[in-house]
This record gives C-alpha cells, sequence and structure tokens, in this order.
C-alpha cells in the first residue's frame, strides 16, 4: 500500500496561498497513492528521490524511496511512503530543490 503524507507546513502554506482551492489539492496528493509514478524527478540523494507536481505556476516537492518505485511495479509496492515536503513558484524553483537535498544530505528524510 503507497501512504501519501503532506507535512503540517506545507499543509499550512497550501491553505493560505490557495484558500478555497486548498482542499482539492490536498486530495490530488492522495491520487499518487493511486499512481505513485507519477511526478517528474528533479533530483536524487542516496536512494531517496525528489519529484515535483505542477499546479498552475506552482510545484509541490515530495520525497520517496526510489529504488521501490523504479524497481516494483504498481500492483507491487506494499509498504511506499511518499512524503510533500515543500512548495515553489517557478523563479524560486532550483533554490527550493537544492534546499531539499542539503537537508536530506545533513538530516536526512527525518528533517521534514
Amino acid at each position: 500500500m503507497v501512504r501519501v503524507i503532506i507535512t503540517r507546513k506545507l499543509e499550512e502554506e497550501i491553505s493560505k496561498i490557495f484558500k478555497k482551492q486548498s482542499s482539492e489539492i490536498l486530495e490530488s496528493f492522495k491520487s499518487l497513492e493511486e499512481n505513485p509514478h507519477k511526478g517528474k524527478i528533479v533530483g536524487q540523494v542516496n536512494n531517496i528521490v525528489i519529484k515535483e507536481l505542477k499546479n498552475q505556476s506552482f510545484r509541490f516537492y515530495f520525497i520517496t524511496d526510489g529504488f521501490k518505485l523504479k524497481m516494483l511495479k504498481k500492483e507491487e509496492l506494499t509498504d511506499l511512503l511518499i512524503k510533500f515536503v515543500r512548495l515553489s513558484n517557478k523563479r524560486d524553483q532550483q533554490k527550493v530543490i537544492d534546499n531539499i537535498k542539503e537537508i536530506l544530505r545533513k538530516i536526512g528524510e527525518d528533517g521534514f
């Protein structure tokens, strides 16, 4: 079973920026439980993959286990954790990706 987690900080930020649309956006994140291969890979630290989903001019970043995602088919994914950690606009995209990588290198996945 694939499990999607959204950090509290990101959830509050989405609510503040998108207001009424926030529930729709959060529900779209849950769609990854059905299709965990969705999203574009934008980086990798060890076996943790950083992926992004686009919504209008914003990008939402999540981390997951790259080995399981690459090697197993959708039906075989039993305990995959997808954790949404950040959001950015197009202008701050690279800065946010670099920040995620730095946190993963120094602290690991628990840094979020």
